[in-house]
């Protein structure tokens, strides 16, 4: 699903003129799954609630086989309105997914285990990003012929589907509701719960009245919206000061996610040993914020290898705060139904990523990209400031402990 969020901006130039359109278009391809999650997160969450991980999980992989399918419809270059319907069908399966990691976690995982497990899950989707940025540039070259295009596009939207299907398979053949025995006391307390005694108006008006939860949903959105906007943009930045370069441009997207699923598994791991969530969250972002800064002041200094170099230890931290974020509000906001504390963080990304990326996008035509670049790290030194100001009000944490004890 996140290879098929990338797959047009990874090669932006490209499909631009394949298509016909400007840039701005194909950058809504990428928007367009920003734009949809954000009314369509909490019918979904609702549903997560209601109906459990199964339907979700059947519901996000169908879907996202239809779109791969339809794509295949657009190989003329008249047909962008049907690459435009594959990719919102696309979007619609990316709200079913995005909210499982975290609720995956503390279904099936221990205690000890659950900040692992969740960053494994977040792993899925950077590396469906990391083939986006990798796969495109290989298979569709840079060339003038339409046919030709039409022809290496083609290939890579079968491929796409087939994946796509056999994946579908495989949910409906595997994918088990929950295990036999809740993993954890947490857990355990929660699926005690009388089902009369959970409202999910009333969960998420709890979640927005919580002080903390507010400030990292806000630092949250500011940090994940500038990985979305640098992504999108990515080979737009690059093109722009190494022409010709779409293939590294590819690489250096595909270096930014690789370290990022490396910080993203040690930080899951480092929090599943020291429960130190304030304090890991607010590293992380600091050294996000210096990662952008060094980023911006590198790219255009005309050596590709340094972009290299600083673009995977940006991707490092930046990408590393996804599982952070989930797994800190889940602390911070229990008993609540972690599906609905994810799903709002991501609503908060998704908003935040469609303001950068035009912003981004509009600054970097007229003044340049290191003016658009600095706009992101003003942002994400506005998240660092109020990441500060979160208090680690660990409540899962305090109910595993309270009955350890008991």
């Amino acid at each position: 699903n996140a290879f098929q969020w990338i797959q047009y901006g990874s090669i932006n130039n490209v499909f631009a003129r394949f298509y016909d359109v400007s840039a701005f278009a194909i950058d809504w391809l990428s928007m367009s799954y920003m734009l949809i999650y954000i009314p369509l997160l909490f019918p979904v969450a609702w549903l997560l609630d209601k109906r459990g991980l199964r339907l979700i999980a059947l519901a996000g992989s169908a879907l996202n086989a239809m779109g791969a399918w339809v794509k295949l419809g657009s190989l003329k270059p008249h047909l962008f309105p049907v690459t435009v319907l594959g990719q919102v069908i696309c979007a619609l399966a990316q709200v079913f997914i995005l909210g499982m990691p975290s609720r995956i976690a503390s279904v099936w995982f221990g205690s000890h285990e659950v900040s692992t497990a969740c960053s494994i899950a977040v792993f899925g989707n950077q590396l469906g990003i990391a083939a986006g940025f990798l796969v495109p540039p290989v298979l569709i070259p840079n060339v003038e012929d339409v046919e030709k295009l039409a022809y290496h596009i083609s290939i890579m939207f079968f491929m796409t589907a087939g994946v796509a299907s056999a994946l579908f398979i495989l949910v409906i053949i595997v994918f088990k509701e929950k295990p036999p025995n809740p993993p954890s006391r947490a857990q355990a307390l929660i699926q005690s719960r009388p089902t009369a005694e959970y409202s999910y108006v009333q969960s998420i008006l709890r979640l927005l009245r919580n002080a903390n939860f507010l400030l990292l949903m806000v630092t949250y959105g500011l940090n994940v919206g500038c990985f979305y906007a640098l992504s999108t943009l990515l080979n737009r930045m690059v093109i722009h000061h190494y022409p010709g370069e779409e293939v590294n441009a590819g690489r250096i997207g595909l270096t930014i996610i690789l370290s990022g699923m490396a910080g993203a598994l040690i930080s899951g791991i480092w929090l599943d040993k020291t429960k130190t969530y304030k304090q890991t969250t607010l590293v992380v972002y600091i050294m996000s914020l210096v990662g952008m800064i060094v980023y911006t002041f590198t790219l255009s200094l005309g050596h590709l290898w340094v972009v290299f170099v600083t673009a995977g230890s940006l991707g490092f931290f930046m990408t590393g705060y996804l599982p952070l974020g989930f797994e800190f509000a889940a602390e911070l906001t229990y008993p609540e139904s972690e599906g609905t504390s994810s799903g709002l963080l991501n609503v908060s990304a998704q908003i935040f990523g469609i303001a950068f990326t035009i912003g981004q996008g509009q600054i970097m035509d007229r003044f340049g990209t290191k003016a658009g670049n600095l706009l992101l790290c003003s942002f994400l030194f506005l998240g660092t400031v109020m990441t500060a100001f979160i208090k680690a009000d660990l409540q899962r944490q305090q109910a595993n402990l309270e009955n350890e004890q008991t």
